[in-house]
């Protein structure tokens, strides 16, 4: 084969590439690594080697040393950085901790098939994004056992985490390619939960656009029952506690969510089946997967002119692949905007949450098993038109 003098490779953050005519390159002593595309010249490749760009695990604070790729000629160049790569977008690609280490910080871009029909990340997207930094926040932290999640002394125990409570307030959706920075942190909730918070900035403004907020409790990974967190376990996670609030108190939504009926609810969906993909690492569905299940009773035209602002989900028992679900919901206000609610007083670091001005509409769900009408999950829901917002 005739040599190359150039050769180029190119990474797409929006859509891979590859020219099948190009002349096949083989790196002589390295057997495999992954790719990092610099953003400020796509001409260099930078390698990390092990390590995911987007959703990587990284367990550990290492330097910023970087390895870089040449080409010359048929073989591959590999050259050792001696400076540190001091480019904030990359450093932030690798999930670290800041403030003291209480606070875990990482970076993802959206991806194409985050979107939804508008273009813009759906409010399951959201949520994937904040369990995923959840779970690399506990595996940086070096506290993972074996299991979803779960730490050592967890693991030892047959302990695992379950959500019992999320709220989520959404300022705005990213678009397709944008980059967004999440911190997550966690703390005490009463004597037997842990809460965990989650803050969303648009890495590029560095505005906040969205704010989380759950309770967790300890499950037996075998007999399914609740438990009190063991001594052992909470001198865990103690270490890692901020008292630091996503929400402020009086804008979280704490208030009860009323049950639904076949008599009380305006939409009723039945036959929703639960499919392999949709179970996780602890045996039973995600707790994501069921958002989607819960907007099949939403009308259409809202899910089309309108945007969710803010989700309440309280769990009440797990779900199975063989179990057949019902989604109900009922519009519980209709209201428009209250202009004197936008000139509060608020700063940069003031929560821009939903609750700054009253949603065009509100909406009760309920999930349940469709054979003994078991609640599975209560949820509440604000929405906001798309032109007002």
């Amino acid at each position: 084969m005739a040599a190359t003098n150039d050769v180029t490779l190119c990474y797409a953050a929006k859509a891979g590439w590859f020219n099948a005519s190009w002349p096949s390159i083989k790196p002589k002593r390295c057997r495999s690594f992954s790719v990092i595309a610099s953003a400020s010249n796509q001409g260099n490749l930078e390698m990390i080697s092990g390590k995911k760009v987007n959703g990587i695990r990284h367990v550990h604070e290492a330097p910023n040393v970087r390895t870089k790729i040449n080409s010359h000629d048929d073989e591959l160049v590999v050259k050792q950085s001696q400076q540190p790569d001091n480019s904030p977008l990359r450093a932030c690609l690798l999930g670290r901790f800041v403030e003291d280490r209480f606070v875990y910080r990482q970076t993802f871009s959206i991806r194409s098939y985050e979107i939804g029909p508008d273009k813009t990340a759906t409010m399951e997207t959201l949520m994937n994004l904040l369990q995923e930094t959840a779970l690399n926040h506990v595996t940086s932290s070096g506290l993972a056992g074996n299991g979803f999640g779960a730490t050592r002394e967890m693991s030892l125990r047959k302990l695992i985490w379950v959500v019992t409570r999320i709220h989520i307030q959404v300022q705005r959706y990213s678009s397709w390619g944008d980059v967004v920075e999440i911190d997550t942190w966690v703390d005490a909730s009463g004597k037997n939960a842990m809460r965990r918070d989650w803050i969303i900035r648009d890495y590029r403004t560095q505005d906040i656009i969205t704010r989380a907020t759950s309770t967790w409790v300890i499950m037996n990974r075998e007999t399914r029952r609740l438990s009190k967190i063991p001594e052992q376990v909470r001198q865990e996670v103690l270490p890692f506690y901020l008292n630091t609030f996503a929400i402020d108190k009086e804008k979280t939504d704490v208030g009860k969510i009323d049950k639904l009926t076949d008599q009380t609810a305006g939409r009723i969906r039945s036959g929703l089946a639960p499919r392999w993909s949709d179970m996780d690492a602890n045996q039973h569905v995600n707790n994501v997967k069921y958002i989607g299940w819960i907007l099949e009773s939403v009308p259409i035209h809202v899910l089309e002119d309108y945007n969710m602002t803010s989700m309440t989900l309280e769990y009440r028992r797990e779900c199975r692949q063989s179990n057949l679900l019902e989604s109900l919901t009922s519009t519980t206000a209709s209201v428009t905007e209250d202009s004197n609610n936008n000139n509060k007083n608020k700063n940069s670091h003031n929560h821009n949450s939903s609750n700054n001005r009253k949603a065009d509409l509100e909406y009760t769900h309920l999930l349940r098993m469709q054979a003994d009408k078991a609640e599975i999950i209560r949820a509440r829901s604000e929405w906001q038109s798309k032109d007002e917002h």
